[in-house]
């Protein structure tokens, strides 16, 4: 059977452009589990095979083609390499892949809205005509356990998603997280109140890295980082719609409304794929082919990638002898050394700059600022508004510049924006608070948190692309497990530091936070805009650690190298 008989005409159209380079001998290389009738493919054309170390693949020697998809701009330039290859979509393919990030927006923004619940519920209960109305200490609990439970989740979602696969991860937390607004919404007690808590952050701490994982494992490279970081943007929507819906209705009818986003999401993830690499990474290679065709929008580079993922996999089980990698020996391992380090510090860095203090107290920082009343649910609409339009600003960022100068602008205008707060509150001091402090505060407090919500979008995008895939599932959840205690503990103890430091000393700490972030990040950070995950592995093997000394491939391309094509590094 030829190739193109079975395929649309859109995807036979590709095919014929390809077809001089496809009928070469090694252009479209295939592994040996495709001569298993179970997979259900057909070779093309001869295909050679070798028992000795795999060249990647390339066509034989032909003459240049201004038609032909393996040369650069339509001149003869340096051949594509097949991690440039398999960076291409149809637009059918383009469209799926979007879709199932919507399906994944739809959560991430069912995620938000607990977190932004408390402000909703406890103003409510504080009113001595509630049925369950609190006092401060029962207040302090119900806001804060939601983040205590958070990390019980992210401990177990490694584990879940690495046995289980990413899709059947997210659909399994989907369910305490309909059942927690469940309970919220019928709770006839303090205790329920706050079991519905747990139960809805054990299910946030659940879903946050597989979400990540699996938009970063189905995305081609060209749009990895724009569907990593959507997300967030769904997240801040989800903070922003529970505080709308309590500014109109009863505690108990927004606990109701929080039901309708889990149900979408997992209506729509339920015929969703798997994630591709997943698949190919425990041998169902049929299963891991129809997941790509579906994702690219076309066979060819679906069987191209699959190959790479394949080949890959092949070469750690020989690493390993035949054995399952060990998630704690692959830890002495420098190609994961280096994206644990870079991960753990940049997640230090960035909760001491303030990302999620400001959000957390910002009514409390605006009034030390400005010395007005301030009411909260405008001021926390306020800043829930601006934290959402900037995360949908860096998501555009993402698509059009490199990693490296959006976080590095992102870190100087947080940095700078800090500065300036404390050098206002030291000029000010003592003297009589105005309306015009008010409003100096306020856009001060605003231009800092639309900086630094760049910040708050690169811990998904860095674990979804700089973690090897061997670990990505099982550590990922580790990781955020650790970045939620670390959130707790300094949240928690802000109050104390608040009060040692006073507000100025504060945003001090925050400025040089911001630009020791910026540092750390510019100094060993690569720059992964349009890189394939493999590229980004393979450059992780290499023995320098500043990214200033790499090699250079290329002029006048991102970061001194042509995108797409691999990293690599000075010897």
């Amino acid at each position: 059977m030829k190739i193109t008989e079975s395929y649309s005409p859109e995807n036979r159209r590709w095919v014929e452009e390809d077809k001089a380079c496809l009928e070469t001998d090694h252009c479209l290389p295939v592994s040996n589990d495709e001569h298993n009738s179970e997979t259900g493919l057909q070779q093309h054309g001869r295909v050679k095979e070798s028992s000795v170390a795999k060249e990647p693949p390339k066509c034989d020697d032909q003459k240049p083609s201004l038609t032909d998809p393996y040369f650069v701009g339509g001149h003869e330039q340096e051949k594509r390499t097949l991690a440039e290859i398999v960076s291409v979509s149809t637009t059918r393919g383009v469209f799926h892949q979007l879709l199932l990030t919507s399906a994944v927006l739809l959560l991430a923004a069912a995620c938000g809205m607990p977190i932004g619940y408390s402000a909703v519920l406890l103003p409510q209960l504080y009113d001595a005509n509630e049925s369950l109305a609190i006092d401060i200490e029962m207040g302090s609990w119900i806001a804060s356990v939601h983040s205590l439970a958070t990390p019980i989740g992210s401990f177990a979602s490694g584990p879940i998603m690495d046995r289980w696969g990413r899709r059947p991860a997210l659909l399994l937390a989907i369910v305490p997280l309909f059942s927690g607004w469940v309970l919220l919404a019928t709770a006839t007690s303090h205790f329920l109140l706050l079991l519905g808590r747990v139960v809805a952050g054990i299910s946030v701490g659940l879903i946050a890295a597989p979400a990540q994982v699996l938009l970063a494992e189905i995305a081609e490279p060209r749009l990895r980082g724009a569907l990593i970081g959507a997300p967030f943007v769904s997240y801040s929507l989800g903070i922003l719609l529970v505080y709308a819906l309590g500014s109109q209705f009863h505690w108990r009818a927004v606990a109701w409304a929080g039901t309708v986003l889990p149900l979408l999401s997992f209506i729509a993830l339920f015929f969703a794929p798997e994630s591709p690499v997943w698949l190919a990474r425990n041998e169902q290679p049929a299963r891991a082919f129809k997941a790509l065709t579906w994702l690219r929008g076309n066979p060819v580079p679906a069987k191209q990638e699959l190959h790479k993922l394949t080949e890959r996999f092949e070469a750690e089980q020989q690493e390993n002898n035949g054995r399952p990698s060990r998630l704690w020996r692959s830890l002495t391992e420098t190609a994961i050394v280096k994206p644990l380090i870079i991960i753990n510090a940049f997640h230090v860095l960035q909760i001491l700059s303030g990302t999620y203090l400001v959000v957390f107290y910002a009514v409390d920082i605006i009034s030390d600022l400005g010395g007005s009343d301030i009411n909260s649910i405008q001021a926390a609409v306020l800043t829930a508004i601006v934290r959402l339009a900037f995360t949908f600003l860096y998501c555009f960022l993402l698509l059009m510049m490199p990693r490296r100068t959006m976080v590095a602008l992102s870190g100087l205008g947080s940095g700078v924006s800090c500065v300036a707060i404390a050098a206002f509150m030291y000029v000010r001091a003592g003297e009589p608070k105005t309306q015009l402090d008010t409003y100096v505060a306020a856009v001060l407090i605003l231009v800092y948190i639309g900086a630094n919500t760049g910040f708050m979008t690169m811990p998904g995008i860095m674990i979804g692309e700089l973690l090897p895939a061997k670990i990505r599932g099982q550590i990922a959840g580790y990781l955020f497990t650790i970045f939620n205690l670390l959130l707790f503990g300094v949240a928690k103890g802000f109050p104390y530091a608040k009060t040692a430091l006073k507000t100025q000393g504060l945003f001090l700490m925050f400025g040089f936070a911001s630009f020791g972030a910026t540092l750390l990040l510019y100094l060993l950070l690569p720059e992964t805009k349009g890189r394939t995950l493999h590229d980004i592995e393979d450059y992780f093997r290499q023995r320098n650690w500043l990214w200033m000394n790499r090699k250079h491939v290329g002029k006048g391309s991102i970061a001194g190298s042509e995108e797409g094509a691999p990293l690599e590094s000075k010897e």
